[in-house]
């Protein structure tokens, strides 16, 4: 057991933030618990129709918020690690007591790394698992598509690599901006804009497929009923596109498409639900080298400050 027991600067960070770390597990359990509660309620056969009971909705609305929370949670996990574990011990110099216990600056980043990165890595895949436990029930109904905002972040390791890319950002800019609201601030807003930017471009990750109906047919059978819809429009004779609107600023009334326009069929470009786990694999890998490249720069930067 002695082999196992945290010393030197790990105990100290584990002692130091011993309360939010008591609260990852917390927060799982109660979030486990009220998933289970809301499921064995909307699945009472006395509660009428699956679609129209109370209990149905309360598990939606629980489940929206649950989406809507984990993605901000990597926000929340950056701010934390870049102002009360790292910029306020720079800016109150607490850090310099650690020094004089034999630990040496690179040690002093690693202990908060190694226990952030650990309990952030833990907590995150278990609120995961718990999300998609109440997910199931939901899902490819309306806002719990798996392409959607909140229910693709929670659904998969993509969440992981989001919060462990927080920490990474987390000390690096603690120790860059060394003010702990102003460290807090920078932190969340980079890591946001992370989450906006890498969302704007996953569906980019992979070519789309195509599906493509004679004109005037049914565009019924253009993709399956699962897929991520990107692109729809009429193709001519002559193989160009037009958009989906095309026939109606053309005509000026929602009737058949003029036949000068030589349309010969529908085109619908998607992505089906079998792209979801490489989109997911491959942005996490791209979070993931941006969390190693920030961290990188972390210990370069506490060398060569602190010595």
């Amino acid at each position: 057991m002695s082999a196992l027991t945290l010393k030197g600067p790990y105990w100290v960070t584990v002692r130091q933030h011993r309360l939010a770390l008591w609260t990852v597990p917390a927060l799982v359990v109660a979030g486990l618990a009220s998933v289970l509660a809301l499921r064995a309620w909307a699945s009472d056969p006395h509660d009428g129709a699956l679609y129209s009971n109370h209990a149905y909705s309360a598990l939606r609305l629980f489940m929206e918020f649950a989406g809507k929370g984990l993605v901000f949670l990597p926000l929340l996990v950056g701010a934390f690690v870049a102002g009360p574990m790292t910029a306020r011990e720079l800016e109150s110099g607490t850090w310099r007591l650690a020094l004089t216990q034999s630990f040496t600056p690179k040690a002093w980043l690693g202990a908060k790394v190694l226990v952030a990165a650990t309990a952030v890595a833990l907590g995150s895949a278990a609120l995961v698992g718990v999300y998609r436990l109440g997910w199931v029930r939901v899902s490819m109904t309306y806002q719990f598509h798996w392409a959607d905002r909140g229910a693709y972040e929670a659904t998969g390791p993509v969440l992981v690599g989001y919060c462990l890319l927080g920490v990474a950002l987390g000390v690096l800019v603690g120790q860059l901006v060394r003010r702990t609201l102003a460290a807090m601030a920078v932190t969340g807003l980079l890591t946001g804009l992370t989450l906006l930017a890498l969302g704007a471009l996953r569906w980019s990750f992979l070519p789309t497929e195509t599906g493509t109906a004679p004109y005037p047919g049914s565009p019924v059978h253009l993709m399956p009923n699962s897929a991520l819809l990107m692109d729809t429009g009429y193709l001519t004779a002559s193989g160009e596109r037009l958009p989906y609107d095309a026939c109606f600023r053309r005509a000026q009334s929602g009737g058949d498409c003029p036949a000068d326009m030589n349309i010969i069929a529908r085109y619908t470009d998607f992505h089906p639900a079998s792209h979801y786990w490489p989109t997911q694999l491959i942005e996490t890998s791209i979070v993931l080298a941006l969390a190693a490249a920030a961290l990188y720069a972390a210990f370069r930067l506490v060398r060569v400050r602190r010595g």
